[in-house]
């Protein structure tokens, strides 16, 4: 598996708005395994734990103008 992710703008539209606050709450942590699971399944690629957002990735994220509340 890898630790690193699939191109963001492939999982995160899909990413269920559960999933995106628990991203949202902690950017800069490791990925925790259910938001792992949802990417790998999202994607169809293998991630490893110990996944984390680049600095692309957080900057992808905060150009998204769709309100996760």
């Amino acid at each position: 598996m890898h630790t690193e992710l699939p191109p963001i703008h492939t999982w995160w539209p899909e990413l269920p708005i559960d999933g995106k606050h628990l991203l949202l709450a902690n950017l800069d942590a490791q990925l925790p395994p259910p938001l792992i699971a949802a990417i790998s399944e999202i994607t169809g690629k293998d991630v490893g734990q110990g996944a984390r957002l680049t600095d692309d990735d957080r900057a992808y994220i905060e150009t998204q103008s769709e309100q996760v509340d």
